[in-house]
């Protein structure tokens, strides 16, 4: 087995326990709303939007490098 996957399936195994081990409901304040989610889909939700958060920043920055060294 290659070493990247044998990394890429430790690093689902070790989210899965942290998802597994935090099944209870927690209460999410933002702003005025008071919504009460599991964090077994907070976590996952979080993950995604900082993924994308992350995604959309280094497209704009990236594009804006490209530019100024032309």
């Amino acid at each position: 087995m290659r070493p990247k996957f044998i990394g890429v399936l430790v690093l689902i195994t070790l989210f899965l326990i942290i998802l597994i081990q935090n099944i209870q409901s927690v209460t999410l304040r933002l702003f005025f709303w008071k919504v009460g989610i599991s964090q077994i889909i907070l976590i996952p939700l979080t993950m995604a939007i900082g993924f994308a958060v992350g995604f959309v920043v280094s497209k704009v920055t990236g594009n804006q490098r490209r530019k100024t060294k032309q």
